[in-house]
């Protein structure tokens, strides 16, 4: 017997939920490409992305998952023989700069460890060496889903700066934009890569890279058709945005998301719900940790992304619960990717919890519920009160 039943829970680090106004706004047949109502949508949707991303700067839209806003933002600024600083956190900076790698740019990677954000005075000291400009660009991520870091971007920007170096600085948002803080402007981000299947709440399939007015002039020539991104930040014709078809049904989706995170309140009621929603399940892993092996990856709460948190549960108890509360419970937790210990190469002892996007209390307080039935079952050792913990964080708040 299974009490999973119901309703399934997708609590991985993304794709997040997709609301229901989200699909059912895609669940139509396909509009005109060339003139009318899809071209309309998105001449008032770029306003709003930029509302999102806190920025003036020119989107280009990919048909596209992350990886592929990854390689269309390395095409259009860095050419073969360029030097790129990679800073990585976790797994995923580390990725970006393999697709770097793969493009002819010579790699620099800065190893911060699982543990921990970047250092921004030890990527000033770096920069401060290089005086004959040849580090092109600056490359991390400003949430890794795999350690749940969250990096100081503000702060790297200052770094930069007090080098007096003038690398663009480019930031992938994929996990962090519109759940984490984020001012592209503000913070001088010059590149910043997202994708819709995270905090924008629509399914996988579109990759947003944002880049401003000093990013554009350092235009790679050589860079493919498909990928260029002025075609698609200032088209002659609307069929020119998507370098062809349009991808009608995930904008008609995201028109809904964007109108969702509007209606809440804007970007600073959204982070307000990711914050709450975040800490208190951090209260309850605290509490479950007083008793057993539980722990979060990232120590300090202010180094936290607020739409994923990893955690370490000790030998293979993180492949266990995961099961566990999939089978009986309906909730399907994140894999320990990228995180391993001496005695777990394969990361059996870690797992994620995601809380992005389209997310409320019941949804956190339910999926707590059902992993703390998966550590009673299972007999994993655990303290107590992790649920009244997180209640009170809600009620506080």
């Amino acid at each position: 017997m299974s009490l999973a039943f119901g309703r399934e829970y997708l609590a991985i680090p993304g794709p997040s939920v997709s609301p229901d106004r989200v699909l059912n706004a895609m669940h139509q047949s396909a509009p005109n490409i060339y003139e009318g109502a899809l071209v309309e949508t998105v001449a008032g949707m770029i306003p709003d992305l930029q509302k999102v991303a806190r920025t003036q700067a020119d989107v280009a839209i990919y048909i596209a998952n992350g990886h592929g806003a990854w390689e269309g933002a390395a095409m259009n600024v860095l050419a073969p023989g360029d030097t790129a600083l990679v800073l990585a956190t976790g797994r995923f900076a580390a990725l970006w700069g393999m697709i770097c790698e793969r493009l002819g740019v010579t790699v620099e990677i800065m190893d911060f460890g699982l543990k921990d954000a970047l250092n921004p005075e030890a990527v000033r000291a770096r920069l401060a060496e290089d005086s004959a400009g040849a580090i092109k660009a600056v490359v991390c991520v400003h949430v890794d889903t795999a350690t749940g870091v969250l990096n100081d971007i503000e702060a790297l920007r200052g770094a930069m700066d007090a080098a007096g170096h003038d690398a663009l600085l480019m930031v992938d948002c994929i996990a962090s934009l519109g759940c984490d803080q984020f001012e592209m402007d503000s913070w001088g981000v010059d590149v910043m890569v997202a994708a819709s299947q995270k905090g924008l709440m629509t399914p996988p399939g579109l990759g947003f890279v944002f880049a401003n007015d000093k990013a554009q002039g350092r235009q790679n020539e050589s860079v493919s058709f498909y990928w260029d991104w002025r075609n698609r930040m200032h088209p002659e014709m609307f069929y020119q945005y998507f370098g062809g078809t349009a991808p009608t049904h995930h904008l008609l989706g995201l028109r809904a998301a964007l109108d969702m995170i509007e209606e809440e309140g804007g970007m600073e009621a959204v982070w307000h719900r990711h914050d709450v929603l975040a800490r208190a399940a951090w209260a309850a892993f605290d509490a479950w940790g007083q008793g057993g092996p539980m722990e979060i990856n990232i120590a300090d709460p202010d180094k936290r992304s607020r739409a994923v948190t990893a955690l370490a549960l000790g030998s293979m108890n993180g492949t266990r619960l995961r099961r566990w509360v999939a089978d009986n419970g309906g909730v399907t937790l994140g894999i320990g990717l990228g995180m391993s210990a001496p005695d777990d190469p394969n990361g059996d002892g870690f797992f994620r919890l995601g809380h992005m996007g389209h997310i409320n209390a019941h949804m956190v307080i339910g999926a707590l519920g059902v992993i703390e039935a998966g550590l009673v079952a299972l007999d994993i050792p655990h303290g107590a009160g992790a649920l009244s913990a997180a209640a009170r964080v809600l009620a506080q708040a």
